[in-house]
């Protein structure tokens, strides 16, 4: 759905620049702060205000003084392969943009999974470029149907975070075309985004937000698009070539490459005013549909917007929605009958004892690392959602069962602490509260409302109450000059600034430690860490971020895995809830490895020896190795589940909902068999070698076999594809039957292929590629209908030679299948030239 133009916007629209000063015009490209643009009340336009997606709305503050509606992640809500439930989350967190004063809404991401090491997998869709698109398309549509803009980001081929500034990705035009591209085009084609976000990254030798071929050639010239191109947060450069190249806003404001700087470069005759007029049109466009300039009508009325929705039913329907069942042994799931209606498997055993089992369990993780953190009110556990949803009486045990890390952790279990700021002379100017051991304030909403230039200095102090005795690891994170101090022992007294450090280091990088000190359990110990230059400015950026960060003694993982053993052998059914944390997935960093953190394979392992009915549930939000899959009775994946994630899993374990999800992206038994893992740039270059077989597409000529392929999933009954047949409109009709004992939920998903092998010298084109889905239910024993039309698109390849897309004419093989690896039934369907 798009919203359609209002024909008043272009004279309101005209008659407001006509009022507007060169000065006035490059203001209004520059941003006011960090988060906003500036009013003009001369033509009576009210400031805009952006946010941070894509789980939740931050609002312009960073603190757990204003907290979120956390949804789950991208991932998992393209694990759906529903874009109606797509849409629901972007009502939901437009909603929640208006609750927050919020305009834009700097989401959704959909950049592609290329490479399983992407830091920021979590944070975007699929590993195909259909799969992302449709989920985007309802995204985009939920949000802006609500009246508040969304942005499409990052464009384009921002798909891994090392050397993320300044790398140089060499993608071949047809594979930019047909994968990279392509989701942005389908996605303003049908859903109109009012803004995109141009990324950092370079492509075939232009920096994005100077990139005139792909952001004025063939986003504006060839794709018609009419919304506003505003660049990453200190994405751009350079002021002539941007503005040439198509960027109408550079963040954050108001010291950047616009305001000023090109007011100065038209008036020396470098730059062109109707390039900054042509910007100025598309800002003003963009705040007359939100209702911020006078004389023009918002695009939707409150009258018209979505009824209020439930944001904590949402978000545990979603992940509902977005759990993956990947093994499901001797039917062991569900644990208890499922109260809905109809027919109802039960788990022969029934309840027993139930133990718990893993640091996650309590302490839930449900979101990745980075800009799109955001602060819930309140998160449901795993162990609460369990505790809340069983019987009483039935035993359930929780066990830590081991560290989730071989590295530093904010400091969160056992710390009691707040944060001092404190003027040159030493004079408290605010103190705070702190939930764990991170700080992120930016200049205008420091505690208090403490004055930024009055600020000399931030200490966190408190106690902490160890649980164990010896070695106790403590560190920082950001950069500064640091004094860290635990009990009587000075810790870390120095400066931490190096000078390769990614300019967002002190947001995203990871913690350094600093030492180790002997601790007694139960003994109380006081804990500071002084930062005396807490500052930090990167251009238009000023804030405080910094924190302590904590890790147990090591030796404490072989007396917990002990007892996680001997829990899992006192009860009847065992669940071990495995993670990642923000040090493995976040912004600003690549993964190295696959494997889990710490200890937590050798968990899994000695708990499955102990217990044959052991149930693992994943919590992670990009695929991981999972060395003991087979020796498991049940794994769950339920990504990062969001604040009702906890909630959510006792409904899909105890089989009152079922696990709806399928994979959006291949997960490899091991990263070394991955086709395709390298984002490491050489020479500052990354090439895309593979030109366009990532995901399912590469696997298919690869020597090696994934552990789950893409759109793999199992449920709480069984499918089978009874009929299918394709017509000349490429109407695709399915009929399949659920042949289990419950109601369930299966997608059908449409794959296509050649009937003929490729001519020598023809274009290369994988062995089959994703062409429809639809999600489908059905009641036991009943049969139900999918009709999917294919998109022309399936059956073209961009001809690099003609410069357009070119339908590849013969027969094709139109496969119905589980996932890309199981096609079930199949027809021809001829395509004319």
């Amino acid at each position: 759905m798009t919203v359609p133009p209002d024909p008043s916007y272009p004279v309101v629209i005209e008659a407001a620049l006509a009022r507007l000063d060169l000065g006035a015009k490059c203001r209004l490209l520059a941003g006011q702060d960090l988060w906003s643009l500036p009013a003009l009340p001369e033509i009576g336009l009210a400031s805009l205000v952006m946010s941070d997606g894509p789980v939740g709305v931050r609002g312009s503050g960073w603190t757990p003084d204003d907290p979120s509606l956390t949804l789950p992640s991208p991932t998992a809500l393209a694990a759906s392969w529903d874009p109606e439930l797509a849409r629901l989350a972007g009502r939901v967190l437009a909603q929640e943009a208006h609750r927050k004063g919020v305009h834009v809404l700097l989401a959704p991401t959909i950049n592609l999974h290329r490479s399983p090491l992407g830091g920021r997998h979590f944070e975007a869709y699929a590993e195909d470029p259909l799969l992302t698109a449709r989920i985007g398309t309802g995204y985009v549509t939920g949000v802006q149907e609500s009246g508040v803009a969304a942005t499409l980001k990052h464009f384009v081929a921002n798909d891994a975070e090392t050397e993320r500034f300044t790398v140089d990705n060499h993608v071949d035009e047809r594979t930019l075309r047909e994968l990279y591209l392509a989701p942005f085009e389908e996605i303003i084609a049908a859903a109109n985004p009012w803004l995109i976000m141009s990324a950092y990254n370079a492509v075939n030798g232009s920096t994005m937000t100077e990139h005139r071929l792909l952001q004025a050639g063939v986003l504006r010239e060839e794709w018609g698009y009419d919304g506003v191109v505003v660049s990453d947060w200190l994405a751009a450069r350079d002021t002539v070539r941007a503005i040439e190249g198509g960027l109408d806003v550079a963040m954050p404001g108001p010291h950047t490459v616009f305001g000023p700087a090109l007011a100065a470069a038209v008036r020396e005759g470098k730059a062109a005013e109707e390039a900054v007029d042509a910007a100025v049109r598309r800002v003003l466009l963009l705040a007359a549909r939100l209702g911020l300039l006078a004389g023009a009508a918002p695009a939707v009325p409150v009258t018209l917007r979505p009824a209020p929705i439930d944001g904590s039913a949402g978000a545990r329907e979603i992940a509902t929605r977005s759990f993956v069942l990947l093994r499901n042994e001797r039917q062991i799931l569900p644990l208890a009958p499922a109260r809905m209606g109809g027919p109802r498997s039960l788990n022969p055993a029934g309840i027993g004892g139930i133990a718990l089992i893993g640091h996650a369990a309590r302490h839930a993780r449900i979101l990745g690392g980075g800009s799109a953190t955001v602060f819930p009110r309140s998160v449901v556990s795993p162990l609460d959602g369990l505790r809340a949803a069983l019987s009483k009486g039935t035993p359930l045990t929780w066990v830590r069962g081991a560290d989730l890390s071989d590295g530093l952790s904010p400091a969160s279990d056992g710390f009691t602490l707040r944060a001092v700021l404190r003027d040159a002379n030493g004079a408290i100017l605010a103190e705070q509260d702190l939930p764990d051991g991170r700080i992120r304030w930016m200049a205008e909403t420091l505690p208090g409302e403490s004055d930024y230039d009055a600020l000399d200095s931030v200490e966190l102090v408190g106690t902490f109450v160890p649980r164990t005795s010896g070695p106790h690891e403590f560190g920082t994170r950001g950069l500064g000059t640091f004094r860290l101090a635990v009990g009587d022992a000075t810790v870390h007294d120095g400066v931490h600034r190096p000078a390769e450090a990614d300019p967002l280091a002190a947001i995203t990088g990871p913690p350094v430690s600093r030492g180790s000190v002997d601790l007694v359990a139960g003994e109380p110990v006081e804990v500071s860490l002084l930062a005396s230059d807490p500052k930090m400015t990167y251009g238009s950026l000023r804030g405080v971020t910094f924190g302590l960060a904590h890790r147990e003694p090591t030796g404490e993982d072989d007396e917990l895995i002990e007892e996680a053993v001997a829990a899992a052998t006192a009860a009847d059914t065992a669940i071990v809830v495995v993670a990642t944390t923000e040090t493995v997935e976040s912004e600003g960093f690549d993964r190295t490895t696959l494997r889990l953190p710490g200890r937590q394979d050798e968990l899994v392992a000695r708990v499955a020896a102990a217990n044959p009915r052991t149930v693992v549930v994943v919590n992670a939000g990009a695929p991981v190795e999972m060395p003991w899959r087979d020796d498991v009775a049940a794994i769950l994946l339920t990504w990062f589940p969001g604040e009702q994630g906890g909630a959510a899993l006792a409904d899909v374990l105890l089989g009152h909902a079922e696990p709806g999800g399928r994979l959006p992206t291949t997960w490899p038994a091991r990263l070394d068999e991955a086709p395709v893992h390298q984002v490491t740039p050489h020479g500052g270059v990354l090439r895309y070698e593979e030109e366009g077989f990532i995901g399912y597409r590469a696997w298919q000529r690869h020597n090696s076999k994934p552990a789950y392929p893409f759109g793999f999933g199992l449920g709480y009954t069984d499918w089978e594809h009874e009929h299918i047949e394709a017509d000349a409109s490429r109407a695709v009709r399915v009929r399949l039957r659920n042949t289990g004992s419950r109601p369930g939920r299966t997608v059908v998903q449409v794959y296509v292929s050649p009937a003929e092998r490729s001519v020598a010298g023809a274009p290369a084109r994988p062995e089959r590629w994703l062409a429809g889905f639809a999600p489908v239910t059905a009641d036991p024993g009943r049969t139900t209908d999918a009709e999917i039309t294919l998109p022309v698109r399936a059956f073209q390849i961009w001809d690099t030679t003609a410069g357009a897309w070119t339908t590849v004419p013969g027969r094709y093989t139109v496969h119905v299948a589980h996932d890309a690896a199981t096609p079930t039934l199949s027809t021809e369907l001829h395509i004319a030239g």
